[in-house]
């Protein structure tokens, strides 16, 4: 691609390539298009040689990314892959390429967006930032790296209650669970994220590339139960049970899921 709609790409003099989520008016939410341009951006940056260290941000102080598109959300998504959103394949992108990926967040790290600062290597956040899932309160989940991963950076427990509760926490509490590496206040966010690319600047390029393959060699599994999930995740986005979560949310409204489910009758029937 040679010109980006949904997102921004900058490289810097330094070696430091930023990439923004350019949809700040929808939260820095991604449709189709905009997870095909990341996936660009990041193929691009991965292999350059000249850049040591990415960061991936969202535009405006409101975001870094709030999952999916819910009104690009029919059923399936409007792009290409296995839900209409090659989401895994960012996912496991950001794991491949051979440098440091890191997380800015300011704002809604949420749903998806959440997954997408788990799995960069590296999570600095602003004191404003807020952490979570909601994929059960609208008809969804990420069922590969977003749940299975995620139980190796926080625990079993901790992933668990992520998931099934749908609560919001902040920066400070999403430190202390493992999944944020520092938090610093709002104004200082940029400057931190300087630091921390200045210091891996001077770092081997080798070196922290075979550090981060041998990290994600352990947790590689992931990606064919990823690849397995998404599949599930496709039939289960066609059924109506899927379907309220997303009209619900655009009617700003609770969903009823339990209507969907069929009762089999006690055990003993």
């Amino acid at each position: 691609m040679s010109q980006y709609e949904d997102i921004l790409y900058e490289v810097r003099p330094e070696g430091v390539a930023r990439i923004t989520i350019n949809r700040p008016d929808r939260y820095n939410a991604f449709r189709g298009q905009t997870v095909d341009e990341l996936i660009d951006a990041f193929q691009r940056a991965g292999w350059d040689r000249s850049i040591g260290v990415i960061v991936l941000t969202g535009a405006g102080e409101k975001a870094f990314c709030t999952g999916g598109d819910q009104t690009a959300h029919d059923g399936q998504y409007d792009g290409r892959g296995t839900i209409g959103l090659p989401v895994e394949e960012l996912q496991g992108l950001i794991r491949d390429v051979p440098k440091p990926v890191i997380a800015r967040v300011d704002g809604f790290a949420i749903g998806g967006g959440n997954v997408l600062a788990t799995v960069c290597d590296l999570t600095i956040a602003s004191d404003r930032a807020q952490f979570g899932q909601v994929g059960p309160k609208v008809g969804s989940v990420d069922p590969g790296f977003g749940t299975a991963y995620l139980a190796r950076v926080v625990g079993e427990k901790k992933a668990r209650e992520i998931w099934y509760m749908c609560r919001r926490y902040t920066a400070e509490e999403a430190r202390q669970m493992g999944l944020v590496n520092t938090v610093v206040p709002h104004a200082e966010l940029d400057a931190e994220v300087d630091r921390w690319c200045a210091e891996l600047l001077e770092r081997s390029p080798t070196a922290l590339s075979l550090a981060k393959r041998s990290f994600n060699a352990d947790t590689e599994s992931i990606r064919g139960i990823a690849s397995l999930g998404m599949q599930a995740l496709s039939l289960y986005y066609d059924t109506d049970e899927s379907k309220e979560g997303g009209i619900a949310f655009r009617e700003k409204r609770k969903p009823n899921f339990r209507r969907y489910i069929k009762s089999s009758g006690s055990k003993g029937e």
